[in-house]
Formats: structure tokens, C-alpha cells, sequence
């Protein structure tokens, strides 16, 4: 169902679609013939993205500069590309920040990530998702979580959390529009380690580990064709066996009253490696 709202003369709303993963996106988009709407806060990459957008076979680019974190922001813009373009097939929730967090940092980091990264998926589907609905017609939305909101590791855990919130609101959401025999069907998207200007952290290379932005918008795609809910996307350091092997375990923790995120506690590290292991 989810590739039936992708084709020519539909229309994709991206949020931080002005890089990385967002931006490969919205070319693969493009070279359908669709119209897209970006929408990022970096304004100073908007007129090559139009042009390279163009060039691809959009029909029509338009960007936004907004903040996703803002109601009133993302109201603008369905009202916008919904006067525009009288309809929205794709919304593709791909905004997100990672400035890194600490269990008791004192200042907004925590409520700024969250704004982002959780409220920001909200506000959209929220927003765009009845409007969407109302034309009977194949439509999808994507939202972009990660694994981090899965296996949920030590060391940033407002990122953790918001991404951990994207997944259920995710789940819930599909489960409501599946409930409604609604046109709209939606996605959870977990790319694995991708070269970013989220990710890059002042390296010019890409880690030998990491998968391109472009390499994980193929996969999205290849697995939108299969129809999946879940999207989990492999890297070079790490398969989907593997993957599974630590969502397993990290879902044990629970079952079997452990410590909690045992996999990185010593009394059970050196079990957890025996149980990762891949024949």
C-alpha cells in the first residue's frame, strides 16, 4: 500500500529534508514527477535544493523554513501545500537534532530534543494526517525513528527518549488509522549508523561503518515496496541479525528481571557477547 502514494503529480511533504537522509529522500521522490514540499531551518540551502530537486523531475519544489516544534508553524505549512497543491500524499517526518544529553543537564537541551524529535512528528501527523485522510485515496506517512529508541544505549538519553516516543506514537498511530480503514498507512523508518550532518561530528570522511544518506533512502524505498512497518536498515558494521539479536536482549532485561540496559552492565556483558555472537 505504501508505494501507491508515491507516483507523478502526488505530493511529499519532508521535514529536515534539506540533508542527509531527508534530502536523498526527496530525490528519489522527485524522480517520480512528484511536487514536494521541504521544509528545514536552514534557509541558506534552499535555492540549490530547489534547483537539484528540479533537475531530478520535481514538478514543483517549495521550502519552508519553519520549526517543526511549533503548532502554529506546522499548521502553516499543510495550509500552504494543501492550497497550493490541493492535496498531501507523502509526509515524510524526518526532522531531528542530536546535540547530546546528560541525565541532569540543567538547561533546555532535554526539552529542545524533545520539541524536535517527538513533538515535531506530532504536530505533523496530527496536523496533516486528517487532511490526508479526507481524499480516499493511497496516502503514507513516514516517520523517522531510530535504534536508539529501541535498545535505548547509556550516554544520550533525551535522544533515547524521544526516538523511543517516536516508535510508539508510531505504532499507535498505524494501529488507529488500520482500525479506521483509513487510505492513510503509515511507517516506522530506523536507519542504522548513516553519515550525517547529524552524525558527523566534525569528521570530513565517512567512518568505514557508516552507510550514506543515499544507501539508506534505497533501502527505505526497496522495503516500502515489501510493504514493511517496521523499516530497519543495516550498516556496514552492523546486520539485521545482529540488530535483532540486541533488540532481543534488550526486551529480555524485562522478561527475566535484570538490570536494567544489562548489556552494558558488568555482571551480564560478558553473557550478552556469548548471545550476540552470529554462527
Amino acid at each position: 500500500m505504501g508505494m501507491k502514494a508515491i507516483g507523478k503529480g502526488n505530493v511529499a511533504v519532508i521535514t529536515g529534508g534539506a540533508s542527509g537522509i531527508g534530502l536523498a529522500a526527496a530525490h528519489r521522490f522527485a524522480a517520480f514527477g512528484m511536487s514536494l514540499v521541504i521544509v528545514d531551518m536552514r534557509h541558506e540551502l534552499f535555492d540549490e535544493i530547489e534547483k537539484s530537486l528540479i533537475k531530478a523531475g520535481a514538478r514543483e519544489v517549495i521550502c519552508h523554513g519553519e520549526d517543526v516544534a511549533s503548532r502554529e508553524a506546522v499548521a502553516r505549512i499543510a495550509e500552504n501545500a494543501i492550497d497550493r497543491f490541493k492535496k498531501i500524499d507523502v509526509l515524510m517526518c524526518n526532522a531531528g537534532i542530536q546535540p547530546g544529553s546528560e541525565i541532569f543537564d540543567g538547561n533546555d537541551t532535554w526539552r529542545r530534543i524533545l520539541d524536535v524529535n517527538l513533538w515535531g512528528i506530532v504536530n505533523c501527523c496530527q496536523i496533516m494526517a486528517p487532511a490526508m485522510s479526507l481524499r480516499k485515496s493511497p496516502a503514507l506517512i513516514i516517520n523517522t525513528g531510530s535504534k536508539q529508541g529501541i535498545t535505548t544505549p547509556p550516554g544520550d538519553p533525551a535522544y533515547n527518549i524521544s526516538k523511543a516516543g517516536v516508535k510508539i506514537f508510531t505504532e499507535s498511530l498505524q494501529h488507529h488509522l488500520r482500525k479506521a480503514n483509513s487510505s492513510v498507512s503509515a511507517r516506522l523508518f530506523i536507519p542504522g549508523f548513516v553519515f550525517t550532518d547529524l552524525t558527523r561530528r566534525g569528521r570530513s570522511k565517512k567512518p568505514p561503518g557508516a552507510w550514506t544518506a543515499d544507501q539508506s533512502a534505497d533501502f527505505l524505498f526497496e522495503r516500502l515496496k515489501h510493504d514493511d512497518f517496521y523499516i530497519l536498515c543495516p550498516d556496514n558494521d552492523v546486520t539485521r541479525e545482529l540488530d535483532e539479536k540486541r533488540m532481543d536482549w534488550a526486551m529480555d532485561d524485562i522478561i527475566r528481571n535484570r538490570p536494567p540496559l544489562s548489556r552494558w552492565h558488568p555482571d551480564w556483558s560478558a553473557e550478552f557477547d556469548e548471545f550476540s555472537r552470529l554462527n
